[in-house]
């Protein structure tokens, strides 16, 4: 009874800080889209505006961090400090980008099959692939289909959708873990935790949503997931269970991250248990037996955390792997395919000569001094060194033509080694005043004035980002800077007049275009991906390119209507392509990997005779050519 209680009061505060959140978030995007502010790129309004609000909540933090260690406001320290996070989360993103719809990148590059995969949600609720008509989903749909039913809740269009629910899921995982740290250490440490977590996971990965999210909950989860594997706690094999199939739902790279971190803690487990198990008093048979039953225990819970993780995965993965069980055709993905300048080398923010590798260097020395007496420096520091025996497979993995993109895993490293570098902070500080007297005031000072000095800077650190969520053209056919907008202005006319030709709903209609920024504001189904790096291996990527370039040497509408009629694929009724010299063209991509860049880009060019037939339907709209097939 004492456990189900416990366990029912964890979700009930989960669930509260998450509302909270939530409404926080909500209520602050809400009023800064009530304002007409001026663009980041060339105001410091919007930076000073957001160092004002970090320093509210920082201050609130603080206030609730002292009213629990005064043993004073116990029934409020809690929500003071979910609205202290939230509120820090909300103002670090939503300022900056307060005179723009679009969220960091903008609608371009990574940003652009991001914004598509919401649209498609949506337009849908049912699982489908962001690109590729018919086809069940390769790249984990969990936070874009939540994103989808943010849009279709408020309204929005998937594109417009993408900023708020950013904003508002980072914020509500940054107050859940909040939770998860209150419930295992002190309130002021789990403050201060929360508060490097969350201004770290901005910094090093605000462009990409759902992975923040991730690497927030991360560090308390892998502290939650070593004290399953280690007492077989229920509680906690479920919450560890629920996580890594919540990741997986997610983000792969990070999921895998994950579960190879509870394998190595397992391992961890078994050799230090049977290290233990040593008593020449006992009959060697005993001793045996003994060691089989820990194995046993230790091994069955890791596959109760798996056995629960992959039910929950299975929601989003389930109908790919069917498919792929049935033998669907499947070539030309090539999603590790990658390999930038940082994947070669190993991380190691703790040397950078800045107050965030002064943080991490702490955490890196608590982690070394206080791995055999603290369980939360155990499983972070088990965490941290799987990341770097996963980068060091990763590089392995190039002698075979392939990554494990674990460049992508340097926010998490910095993240884990801030907290430690928190608790070790803290530390030293009792230490100090052991000696010294009470040194509270020194550093509490010293630590708000550290959290103000590094979070001052996030905006200038994401400077490009926001920069280009205001000089890209969002889906009205607008650019937030006032400066004229590009081609993308004349996407609404071109969905116009493809509603109007066609008579067909957006998603029946299958659009062969380079201008995929058109299929992020519409959900329109693309008949080609972006790049093959995030192409659906089920859409066979390479078979497809192949086909594109034999229809453009085609020199007659009969050879292409026949050859689009025959195709595998379903094929596509509307083409927009942009006119050139010599015909309609379309800019497409291929993969180069290993070179860096990975992408080369190359032009397949359309002969207008092919279209001059009764069967299209052919109209130019700005530097568009738009073809329609009747």
């Amino acid at each position: 009874m004492r456990t189900a209680a416990h366990l029912l009061r964890a979700i009930g505060s989960v669930a509260a800080a998450g509302v909270v959140a939530g409404v926080v978030a909500s209520v602050g995007l809400y009023a800064i889209a009530q304002v007409q502010w001026p663009a980041f790129n060339s105001s410091n309004v919007n930076a000073a505006l957001t160092t004002l609000g970090q320093t509210v909540a920082i201050v609130m933090l603080t206030a609730a961090a002292l009213a629990a260690r005064a043993g004073r406001w116990r029934h409020w320290t809690g929500p003071l400090s979910w609205v202290g996070i939230s509120g820090f989360a909300t103002v670090t993103l939503a300022m900056p980008l307060g005179a723009t719809k679009l969220y960091l990148f903008g609608i371009s590059v990574d940003q652009q099959f991001r914004t598509e995969y919401l649209t498609r949600f949506t337009d849908t609720s049912a699982l489908a692939d962001m690109t590729y008509k018919g086809l069940a989903p390769y790249y984990p749909a969990g936070w874009f289909w939540l994103g989808g039913r943010y849009a279709v809740l408020t309204g929005q269009p998937g594109w417009e959708a993408f900023k708020p629910w950013a904003i508002i899921s980072i914020a509500v995982a940054a107050t859940v873990a909040m939770v998860l740290w209150t419930r295992m250490i002190p309130t002021p440490k789990a403050i201060a935790a929360t508060l490097a977590s969350t201004a770290l996971t901005i910094y090093y990965a605000g462009p990409e949503p759902y992975a923040a999210v991730l690497i927030v909950l991360g560090a308390p989860m892998m502290v939650i997931t070593l004290h399953a594997l280690r007492s077989g706690s229920r509680p906690a094999i479920v919450a560890a269970g629920l996580f890594f199939g919540f990741s997986a739902t997610f983000y792969t790279l990070f999921t895998g991250l994950f579960a190879l971190t509870a394998i190595v803690m397992t391992g961890y487990l078994l050799v230090t248990a049977w290290r233990s198990v040593t008593n020449s008093a006992v009959h060697r048979d005993a001793l045996r037996a003994q060691r089989r039953r820990l194995v046993l225990a230790h091994g069955a819970r890791l596959l109760a955390v798996g056995v629960l993780s992959g039910v929950v995965a299975l929601s989003v993965w389930g109908p790919y792997l069917f498919a792929r069980l049935r033998n669907r055709p499947a070539s030309g993905g090539t999603a590790e395919h990658y390999l930038p300048g940082s994947g070669a080398t190993l991380p190691t923010p703790m040397l950078h000569l800045s107050l965030v590798g002064a943080l991490c260097f702490a955490g890196f020395g608590w982690l070394l001094l206080r791995n055999r007496t603290r369980t939360i420096s155990l499983a972070l520091g088990l965490t941290v060194m799987t990341i770097y025996l996963f980068c060091l497979l990763s590089m392995a993995l190039t002698a075979k033509g392939t990554t494990l993109l674990a460049f992508r895993l340097e926010p998490l490293l910095a993240v884990i080694l801030a907290v430690a570098g928190v608790f070790g902070v803290a530390e030293l500080a009792r230490a100090l005043g052991q000696r010294m007297g009470d040194v509270g005031f020194v550093v509490v000072a010293t630590g708000v004035v550290s959290a103000i000095a590094l979070s001052q800077n996030i905006p200038a650190h994401l400077s490009s980002e926001i920069t280009i969520a205001y000089t890209d053209t969002d889906g009205n056919g607008v650019r937030a800077d006032k400066r004229p907008p590009g081609a993308q202005s004349y996407f609404p006319q071109i969905d116009t007049l493809v509603r109007q030709q066609t008579g067909a709903p957006r998603r029946d209609t299958v659009v062969l275009t380079a201008d995929y920024g058109f299929l992020s504001v519409y959900p329109y189904y693309g008949f080609q991906g972006l790049t093959s790096h995030y192409a659906n291996p089920l859409a066979e990527f390479d078979k497809r390119a192949t086909a594109i370039e034999e229809w453009s040497g085609f020199t007659t509408p009969d050879q292409l209507v026949a050859a689009l009629d025959a195709s595998p694929w379903t094929p596509p009724r509307v083409f927009l392509f942009r006119y050139s010299a010599d015909g309609y063209a379309l800019r497409l991509a291929t993969d180069v990997y290993p070179n860096d860049p990975n992408v080369k880009r190359y032009t397949v060019t359309f002969a207008p005779a092919l279209f001059t037939d009764p069967r299209f339907t052919v109209t130019t709209v700005g530097p568009f050519v738009l073809v329609v097939r009747r």
